[in-house]
């Protein structure tokens, strides 16, 4: 393998020969423990609503978990930095299964019945552990991230980057389904107990599998579990990186939005059943987006794309639900999510060119803390003020004030919030464009090497240090 260097002396690494096939297999593992996550974490949506008909709680359980994967994204961009790949992912996959089969006992241990009420303290012990299993599982994106730059060239990186979105249009397609399926016919328990042995079938598929990284690399010889200093003098260190992490929240302002009242909705017009396979028609828009991207990457200029696709997910926002047709609210889900898999891949790609390989858990990390800190502000003010306010006065004098634009029925109250939120989100979307810091990245995404920071295996010896992870003896 040969080892070419910058201009300032630090080494550069290719990737490894078969690098892309050991991809391919972590890509397939986390697509699996993303199914199971997501099989449960939608479970947990789907029952809460059918339950009890509150948009107030599918609100704050969505925003609690974009708030806990906020508040600990940085301790988890460390600990990729720190420790090897393949340690940290499985180490996050077991104690993951932990998690959700502690809070499976618990569910049956007080009883479905009881569970389900609002009013009684068990329902949000039971939501807030299985969020803590699911934010946990998070911590193996972010290390997934950082497997495109250690194990994919360069010029790949932008499809490995459009494989994972369709992936995860895979697992969210095929959870939808189930998940709808489990809830509506065999009810939160046997949900938890597929959730479990899925999750037992990818735990034991990872400790097989076998990523080659020889030694993990820090240039300022941190060792704190929480480097926040680290991350934002990372993200300091490129140029307009900052304007990016705020360029890639305007998608997640609307996705809160989504978050609290995207499953209510479709609740309301489908049934639980029809609507996680409706769900299901409509996650197919993550895989076709994303496979597109894994096909035709990225183009030139990656922020370009990144807010034209922003500014269109705000237009679809604002009119997905102008009126209560089926079928335009199901195009609507499928253009919104066809969408994401390019403005995902279109941040990946920048930071994994501008920062150095060994500096980019923290910066991934960091720029989850902000974008995932953006959803559950809107979530959790939106569903309240959905429950409380927009929809009984949609459904009293409201309706025939707002006819001429959203036409009748239930949910005109809902519509009129994704109507306002798509137009805010379109409008902060072309801004941004106006920015010198948009100019400024875009031209340092150009002027980049071709060949990122090394991997620890190339790193340069004078400032590598080694640090003690947990075992990877595959």
């Amino acid at each position: 393998m040969s080892d070419p260097a910058t201009q300032d002396g630090t080494a550069l690494a290719l990737a490894p020969e078969g690098g892309f096939r050991t991809f391919l297999h972590v890509l397939v593992n986390t697509a699996i423990a993303n199914i199971t996550t997501s099989f449960l974490w939608f479970g947990l949506t789907f029952w809460a609503y059918q339950e009890t008909r509150n948009v107030i709680a599918t609100g704050v359980i969505g925003g609690a978990y974009m708030l806990f994967i906020a508040l600990f994204s940085m301790m988890f961009g460390t600990l990729v930095d720190r420790f090897r790949k393949k340690a940290v992912m499985l180490w996050a996959t077991v104690i993951a299964f932990i998690v959700f089969a502690l809070d499976a006992a618990f569910f049956f241990a007080i009883g479905e019945g009881t569970m389900s009420d609002l009013t009684l303290p068990w329902f949000w012990i039971f939501a807030v552990v299985m969020l803590a299993g699911a934010v946990v599982e998070q911590l193996r994106n972010i290390a997934l991230s950082t497997t495109v730059t250690l194990l994919v060239p360069v010029e790949r990186h932008a499809n490995a980057n459009g494989m994972v979105g369709t992936v995860q249009g895979v697992s969210m397609l095929v959870t939808s389904v189930f998940s709808g399926l489990a809830i509506g016919f065999l009810g939160m328990g046997w949900t938890l107990i597929i959730g479990l042995a899925v999750m037992l079938l990818a735990m034991l598929h990872l400790a097989a599998l076998r990523i080659p990284e020889r030694e993990i690399v820090h240039v300022e010889g941190q060792t704190k579990w929480v480097d926040i200093r680290g991350g934002w003098l990372a993200v300091l260190a490129a140029p307009g990186l900052f304007a990016l992490v705020l360029f890639s929240t305007i998608n997640n302002f609307v996705g809160g939005v989504y978050m609290a009242l995207m499953d209510p909705y479709g609740i309301d017009m489908f049934e639980v059943q029809g609507w996680g396979i409706w769900f299901a028609v409509a996650s197919t828009g993550f895989i076709a987006g994303g496979a597109v991207i894994a096909v035709t990457g990225l183009g030139k200029r990656p922020m370009r794309t990144m807010l034209v696709l922003a500014a269109l997910i705000g237009v679809l926002g604002a009119v997905f639900t102008i009126r209560e047709w089926a079928w335009l609210y199901i195009l609507g889900c499928w253009l919104y999510m066809a969408a994401i898999p390019a403005i995902e891949a279109a941040e990946q790609t920048v930071i994994q060119k501008v920062v150095p390989y060994e500096k980019q858990g923290r910066v991934f990390g960091f720029a989850m803390t902000f974008e995932a800190a953006a959803a559950p502000i809107t979530s959790l003010l939106i569903a309240p003020l959905a429950q409380l306010w927009v929809i009984p006065y949609m459904r009293g004098d409201g309706e025939a004030q707002w006819a001429w634009l959203l036409g009748e029925g239930e949910n005109r109250g809902i519509a009129l919030i994704f109507l306002f939120a798509g137009l805010i989100t379109t409008v902060i979307a072309l801004l941004a464009f106006l920015t010198p810091q948009y100019r400024t990245l875009s031209a340092q995404y150009a002027r980049a090497p071709a060949e990122t920071a090394a991997p620890g295996e190339a790193a340069a010896p004078t400032e590598a240090t080694e640090a003690t992870a947990p075992s990877d003896t595959a």
